[in-house]
């Protein structure tokens, strides 16, 4: 184990949240295994190749895992790289023969790789394709905003970016169609809303936030990605999760809660005999953690930021993920 995760040397090009914190929660021991569930730039895998591990890390952009490339060179076979959605990471780790792992840490939200490049659509700061898209398939920004109707838009904005006046905004959508350009969509949002110029906070980032986690499925996918998670730690393993919306801070800290035995009491989604049958699968999460006022100033970015962490114990994974979507509303 590393005594001084804070020297590890960085990526002058990638700065990611925590990157101390989360290394102090996983932990790790030299040799050991863990995954990089969220590979991005390859910040956090960079931290645990530093600490000695050996790291199998995934990503669904094939943008990342093509610029990943070099990195997997540096290592020296110590790191594997996989194209690959989170949520699947159980099979993709049987697929390459490996049945547990010692630690698994996930990065939740867009990558600033994603952010920083106006051609994938994903800021209001930069024009660009309304695209969004992490995989780069399916369904883009532009092509849902063009087809559905007012209220589907309005409930997304509401639910998923936490925006009071969704219906009013998704009503300025609908009448501005068709939209193609990132530029075109927060011009929108900001006339809505009554955005005078100048002003310090730009209203488009909580709709902008809501529509890429809706055409990307992160909520979803983050069930899932704690179901499988579940199933591959090995008994002691260490999971890390970094997230930047509330909802996604709640998904982690009901899964959390629940698989640790702190809901054994039953709740409104879970009666009591259920929940109480089942033995915990973690110890007690340790406390939240949220980045410093030097972190912050350094990166703005972290400033949503909250790191959740837990050790797996030795109990069989409970079935499904079920329990989880509904503790989303909790």
């Amino acid at each position: 184990m590393t005594d001084r995760p804070a020297d590890l040397p960085r990526d002058p090009r990638h700065d990611p949240v925590l990157r101390e914190e989360v290394i102090a929660a996983l932990a790790i021991a030299p040799g050991e295994r863990h995954v990089d569930a969220t590979f991005g730039a390859g910040g956090y895998t960079r931290a645990m190749l530093a600490a000695g591990a050996e790291v199998v890390a995934c990503d669904r952009d094939p943008d990342a895992i093509a610029e990943g490339q070099a990195l997997v060179a540096e290592a020296d076979s110590r790191l594997t790289l996989i194209h690959g959605r989170f949520g699947e990471i159980d099979r993709l780790l049987a697929e390459r023969g490996i049945e547990s792992v010692d630690g698994i840490t996930f990065d939740i939200g867009v990558s600033s790789m994603q952010l920083d490049q106006g051609e994938r659509g994903f800021s209001f700061q930069k024009d660009g394709p309304l695209d969004m898209r992490m995989a780069q398939e399916g369904e883009s920004a532009a092509e849902w905003l063009n087809r559905a109707d007012e209220d589907e838009i309005a409930n997304v904005l509401f639910h998923y970016g936490d925006e009071r006046q969704s219906r009013r905004v998704a009503r300025a959508i609908v009448a501005a169609r068709p939209l193609s350009r990132t530029a075109e969509l927060a011009t929108v949002i900001r006339k809505a809303l009554r955005h005078p110029p100048g002003a310090p906070k730009d209203p488009s980032t909580k709709s902008f936030q809501a529509i890429r986690i809706h055409i990307n499925g992160e909520l979803d996918e983050l069930v899932a990605g704690l179901a499988a998670a579940e199933r591959v730690l090995r008994p002691g393993g260490r999971l890390a999760v970094v997230s930047f919306h509330s909802t996604e801070d709640r998904i982690v800290k009901n899964f959390l809660r629940e698989r640790s035995g702190g809901d054994a009491a039953g709740s409104r989604h879970r009666p009591a005999p259920v929940a109480a049958a089942r033995a915990p699968t973690f110890q007690t999460p340790a406390r939240k953690v949220r980045p410093g006022k030097a972190e912050e100033a350094r990166n703005p970015r972290a400033r949503s930021a909250t790191l959740r962490s837990a050790v797996r114990t030795a109990a069989p994974a409970w079935p499904g993920d079920t329990m989880t979507k509904e503790a989303i509303s909790c």
